[in-house]
């Protein structure tokens, strides 16, 4: 068995037992809200348009887009109740997930209940009422039995959706099957990608057919296989959790976040060996947009990560000017102290600025050095991004500062991005200096003369709950100052190169050895 599909097995366990626990709960909760509204529903014209309505208008929304919309939400709740009562609830991971996913899995539940019951044969409920049925009863005795079969279609409908949705809910902090997928796609490991959508196809196609045994047991009045397909959900739902269980034993201490490109994995890694080297127990979050990453370390969701000055000082302090890279990192660290409590530990020592990037045969051709040179060029061109940099303000700042017109944007994720520049499909991109494929691909970085991207020091961040926690301290403060920009761009390029590509685990130990003696 090769060593990508042994990891992948390995992780299993863990993934496959959240992600059938989120799946479950979400469906139970969509049922349990569902039924009541599809009687209800049947029961009132008035009311049935609204119900079916809201539902159907939840589906249009985006199931990636639904699962981050849930997070600020509970988010501010969260700190209102721990303002209110001292306590606060996690906003990161479950909770959301759950929530969205419960929304997205009501509208064929309602829609075929409320159908079902509908559809009731006329006569049939005039029979009911003329052997002296009172309205509960004929709903019980006689509807619901007849309409059983029609629901538990939309149940089996509903499962589905929700098992095929809940491997997006990574970025919000949730693992599931998804962490296969996201991380597989940004660092190429093809395996990891087929791995994960197989587990959840299979998943959804054992979960539908355990629901099949149940409907056709409805539809046959056969209580045998209602009860063997019950039988089965819970069994299977029992043993997918058990590894979680199991695992609750463990405390887990930390809490290490991580974006969701390869560098991020990398130093997520480094500083959870860091962690586990001293005896710790580590979670990992990985593929958190930025946005999130940041909220959930200010909530103590999250206890450290890494993250880049510029980024904090255009995104959380929304502020537009460029003071110089020493002077953006002192006020960054005393403003996020001041403000959320947040710790800048320091710089690890290198810096991954955003920077446009060209072919250097396309570079020459068109005369481009600099990116007031592409700004002439720029309506003949197409520009490729990653899936961010075109709605965050170094963006608008450059483009500000520059007059830049493009005659295509298009974005992608970082593994493709790359892929674009090279099969032409974009003539430049917007990538970070780190990263090792800039040097290995012989890639061009244009100048910025005006000075309109910020500078992009790696910070390590630490959570306010964290800020006197000597252990993690000890653990990641030997990290500042020790790797350079070739030292990253390497391990980077350990892991995004085409043959021979590492593990973002087997990476971190190796950057480890590079820059610091055993802990």
């Amino acid at each position: 068995m090769s060593p990508r599909l042994s990891q992948a097995f390995a992780l299993l366990p863990e993934y496959l037992g959240w992600h059938v626990l989120l799946s479950f709960s979400a469906l139970l909760l969509g049922v349990a809200i569902s039924l009541p509204l599809a009687i209800a529903a049947s029961r009132s014209a008035r009311l049935r348009w609204p119900v079916l309505a809201g539902a159907s208008l939840i589906q249009t929304i985006p199931s990636l887009a639904l699962l981050a919309l849930f997070f600020p939400l509970l988010l501010a709740l969260s700190t209102l109740s721990k303002g209110l009562t001292g306590h606060g609830f996690s906003a990161l991971g479950f909770l959301p997930s759950l929530l969205a996913l419960t929304l997205y899995s009501m509208l064929p539940i309602l829609r075929n209940g409320a159908a079902a019951i509908l559809g009731v044969d006329a006569a049939i409920k005039e029979a009911a009422d003329g052997v002296g049925m009172t309205a509960r009863q004929r709903l019980f005795q006689v509807e619901l039995p007849l309409a059983a079969p029609v629901i538990m279609a939309g149940v089996r409908t509903a499962a589905v959706w929700t098992i095929g949705a809940a491997t997006l809910s990574t970025p919000v902090g949730q693992t599931s099957l998804g962490n296969y997928i996201f991380a597989g796609l940004q660092t190429e490991n093809w395996v990891f990608v087929l791995f994960g959508c197989a587990a959840s196809a299979i998943l959804a196609l054992v979960a539908d057919q355990l629901l099949g045994l149940i409907e056709a047991g409805t539809r046959k009045r056969s209580l045998r296989l209602v009860l063997i397909g019950a039988a089965g959900l819970l069994i299977g739902v029992a043993a997918a959790v058990a590894p979680l269980a199991a695992g609750l034993n463990r405390a887990q201490a930390y809490t290490v976040g991580a974006k969701n490109f390869s560098e991020q994995y990398i130093l997520a890694e480094l500083m959870a060996d860091r962690l586990e080297a001293s005896g710790a127990q580590v979670s990992r979050k990985e593929d958190l947009g930025s946005a999130v990453a940041y909220r959930a370390l200010a909530a103590g969701e999250i206890d450290a990560y890494v993250d880049y000055s510029g980024t904090l000082w255009t995104n959380v302090l929304n502020r537009k000017d460029n003071p110089g890279r020493a002077e953006v990192l002192k006020q960054l660290t005393a403003e996020l102290k001041r403000r959320d409590g947040v710790t800048v530990l320091g710089s690890l020592g290198f810096e991954n600025a955003y920077a446009f990037v060209m072919r250097p045969d396309r570079a020459k051709a068109l005369g481009v050095r600099s990116i007031a040179d592409l700004a002439r060029e720029g309506p003949k061109l197409t520009l490729g991004s990653d899936l961010e940099f075109l709605s965050r303000p170094e963006w608008t700042a450059v483009e500000t500062a520059y007059g830049l017109k493009f005659k295509t944007k298009r974005s992608y994720q970082p593994t493709f991005m790359y892929r674009a520049l090279s099969g032409g499909e974009a003539d430049v991109i917007s990538a970070f200096s780190s990263d090792g494929r800039i040097a290995a691909g012989h890639l061009v970085i244009l100048t910025d003369p005006k000075g309109a991207i910020p500078p992009y020091d790696a910070v390590v961040l630490i959570s306010p709950k964290r800020a006197h926690d000597k252990r993690l301290l000890a653990a990641l403060q030997p990290l500042i100052g020790k790797i350079s920009v070739q030292a990253m761009q390497g391990a980077n390029y350990s892991v995004d190169r085409d043959q021979g590509k590492a593990s973002p685990a087997e990476a971190a130990r190796t950057l480890g050895r590079q820059i610091l003696p055993s802990p």
